[in-house]
């Protein structure tokens, strides 16, 4: 049995039948905008990742909930966003994905899978298959230089259940970039919207110093209920 998987281009669009679900109207108040929101049907595989990744967190970070399903991970989250600063949340969800993902396995595709045009559009395909359970809806892009090695995020089901940019940049954008390269060896720069709840994964590409990338220097996320600007020293 071969480990590499099924070619880039036979499966670019297998992601589109893996998930099941609607689009649903929310009820704002008058004179308010109505937001469409996702409503998931979450298949079995879909809850056996939701419930592992959800109990790697909160046993790393010895937080509990009761909570089932996503939700149970989203409380896990906003768990460890209110007790710990930015600097431990970051280090605390590294550690919550290595548990996930045992280093062997990591250290394996590292080496299998060194940086190249193949392994960028292999990330990136992966990714729209088996993790829109964790982040939504998304689908493969071509970048400029004609590599399809972008996630494009239609609406993030984390920042939609969050509702807050200070947990998207601490317990998803940092960390998973760091993760990513560290174990991986990929680099990868995500590039959330905080109008739209998109989000846009470039595999290949470094992010910006954390002092410089503008997604941390950008107001939250206008529902937000904590309204300042999220940099590298503010606690959500």
């Amino acid at each position: 049995m071969s480990i590499f998987p099924t070619p880039v281009s036979s499966i670019r669009f297998a992601s589109r039948s893996h998930h099941q679900l609607r689009i649903v109207s929310v009820l704002a108040p008058k004179n308010k905008t109505t937001t469409p929101k996702i409503v998931y049907k979450d298949n079995w595989f879909d809850r056996l990742a939701i419930d592992y990744l959800s109990k790697a967190v909160q046993d790393t970070v010895g937080l509990r909930n009761e909570e089932s399903g996503y939700e149970s991970l989203v409380m896990a989250a906003r768990a460890v966003s209110r007790s710990f600063d930015p600097i431990q949340q970051r280090q605390l969800v590294v550690k919550a994905i290595q548990t996930a993902i045992p280093g062997p396995f990591a250290f394996l595709i590292k080496t299998l899978l060194p940086p190249s045009k193949f392994s960028r559009e292999y990330f990136a395909a992966f990714t729209t298959i088996f993790f829109p359970w964790l982040v939504g809806p998304c689908e493969v892009k071509e970048s400029e230089f004609e590599e399809r090695n972008i996630v494009h995020i239609k609406k993030c089901r984390f920042l939609e259940s969050t509702n807050c940019a200070g947990m998207c940049t601490n317990l998803c954008k940092i960390p998973s970039q760091e993760f990513i390269k560290n174990s991986f060896g990929i680099p990868i720069n995500m590039v959330p919207n905080f109008d739209d709840m998109s989000c846009e994964m470039i595999f290949g590409q470094d992010p910006p110093a954390l002092q410089d990338d503008p997604v941390l220097k950008q107001p939250c996320y206008k529902l937000c209920n904590v309204k300042h600007k999220h940099d590298t020293s503010c606690v959500s």
